[in-house]
């Protein structure tokens, strides 16, 4: 059980204000889970075939994934029976440790930013209208200005009524500069005056804005292949990040988008916002199975300091807080 203890030890090391950050946006998820896991333990004293079963199904309704939970049901169940567990009491712990192997098993990858030694650092995001890209990108840039960095904003996104406002209003609260272009000017256009002012000005991370459409595969395929030619003729290597940005309360419809972008350009990273919002949760995981992308940040509330990056560990506590404890 050297994983539970683990984590008993690093929650009382880690960042108060972290922890408790992901204790309360995940609450919903945590309440959920555990009231389920409750009543199934309250049902069954001893492991059998049903219990099993059911807890399956509490796994599969918490959005982590239907590969994903047949492959922990598999090891759950040969740990049972190699260490002799008879009593469900006695699982809490073999639960926590095999859902944070499963995740680290499946390839372990970074859920930091990639930065750019060599110049400015250029990140891209892409996602569907309505899942606070816009916002995200805001509160990213938020973070790195109080590191120090010197950041600029572009609004990409020149399709939607009142996104550049909207950009540009954050990018006052927050104090990074934002270029902009014309309403239905060419993206590909704002974004190449853009990058110019951020090797001329000597900017060290620049966040870029794209507009949310999925209805037509080939053509957000034949945009963001513009896009990204364009940004790489400007800044070789760029872009260093491609993040998108999900809505966790859509749920399987957000592992369908993961799965949509994906084929469309080469995503690095995906943010999960208003994970506070669902008792779904366990879209982290089924993400992670779907595409194989790692989660970099999570929104865990509305404030600008709610949005953190994605830690493995803390996330597993704010899930199983009850269980650690």
């Amino acid at each position: 059980m050297g994983l539970f203890n683990k984590f008993k030890d690093i929650f009382k090391k880690s960042n108060i204000d972290d922890i408790k950050v992901y204790d309360q946006g995940l609450s919903k998820t945590r309440k959920t889970f555990f009231d389920r896991l409750n009543v199934l333990n309250s049902k069954y004293k001893k492991l059998t075939d049903e219990y099993f079963e059911e807890l399956e199904n509490i796994l599969i309704m918490a959005d982590i994934g239907v590969n994903t939970v047949m492959d922990f049901m598999d090891r759950l169940r040969d740990r049972v029976k190699k260490e002799n567990i008879t009593d469900t009491s006695m699982l809490n712990e073999i639960i926590i440790d095999e859902l944070f192997i499963i995740y680290v098993d499946e390839g372990v990858i970074s859920s930091k930013l990639n930065y750019n030694d060599n110049g400015p650092t250029v990140i891209l995001f892409v996602g569907v209208n309505g899942v606070g890209k816009t916002t995200t990108i805001a509160k990213i840039a938020h973070q790195m200005i109080s590191e120090g960095k010197k950041v600029l904003l572009i609004a990409g996104d020149t399709f939607r009524a009142g996104a550049v406002e909207q950009i540009i209003e954050w990018g006052n609260k927050i104090g990074a500069k934002v270029a902009s272009g014309k309403i239905d000017a060419d993206p590909s256009s704002v974004i190449y005056d853009g990058l110019k002012v951020a090797l001329d000005e000597e900017y060290d991370c620049v966040l870029i804005d794209t507009a949310g459409r999925l209805q037509n595969k080939v053509n957000l395929m034949n945009e963001l292949a513009k896009i990204n030619k364009v940004i790489g003729n400007i800044i070789p290597d760029a872009p260093h990040e491609t993040m998108l940005v999900i809505d966790a309360t859509t749920g399987q419809n957000g592992i369908s988008q993961a799965k949509s972008f994906k084929e469309a350009t080469n995503v690095t990273g995906i943010v999960l916002t208003k994970l506070d919002g669902t008792a779904k949760g366990g879209i982290v995981l089924g993400i992670k199975e779907a595409v194989n992308i790692p989660v970099k940040y999570i929104g865990l509330g509305e404030k600008v300091d709610d949005l953190k990056p994605f830690d493995i560990e803390k996330y597993i506590y704010g899930l199983f807080k009850e269980m650690v404890e």
